[in-house]
């Protein structure tokens, strides 16, 4: 992948944290209701709304968020890269795994579209795993 669209994709990555973490932390209640938004509710029937679970959330997407950010901004350093794709592998990945378990509480569209959201996530950070290509030099010519 181009460090171009490594860029791309982390400003993905961070716009879509920076959405879920700044709804679930500054407007919570509203975030439990009615998230993931556009007509849909997936968090009541999760269980019992909770402040608390709610803020530490959106805390953890926003710094998501913020790595993201980073990681854009400086997209051709590898370590700060693997740093965050590690990141978001080890949140993305369980997430992805806990929900694809917990299905049946859903109608189809739902179901679908949990799956494709939070398989993204996962996918992304593992799209993001792959090496940049490195540069070919040109040989030097000799001198004569």
């Amino acid at each position: 992948m181009t460090v171009s669209a490594r860029r791309v994709l982390l400003l993905v990555l961070a716009a879509l944290g920076a959405y879920t973490g700044g709804w679930a932390y500054f407007l919570t209640g509203s975030w439990y209701r009615s998230f993931p938004g556009f007509g849909l509710s997936w968090l009541p029937v999760l269980g019992p709304y909770n402040e608390h679970l709610a803020k530490d959330t959106g805390a953890l997407y926003l710094a998501l968020a913020a790595l993201s950010c980073c990681a854009a901004r400086w997209a051709g350093d590898r370590r700060l890269t693997a740093v965050t794709v590690l990141t978001w592998l080890v949140f993305s990945v369980p997430h992805l795994v806990h929900h694809l378990r917990h299905l049946d509480m859903y109608g189809t569209t739902d179901q679908v579209l949990n799956g494709v959201v939070l398989g993204f996530f996962a996918a992304a950070a593992a799209a993001l795993a792959v090496p940049a290509p490195c540069a070919v030099r040109a040989r030097p010519r000799p001198r004569r």
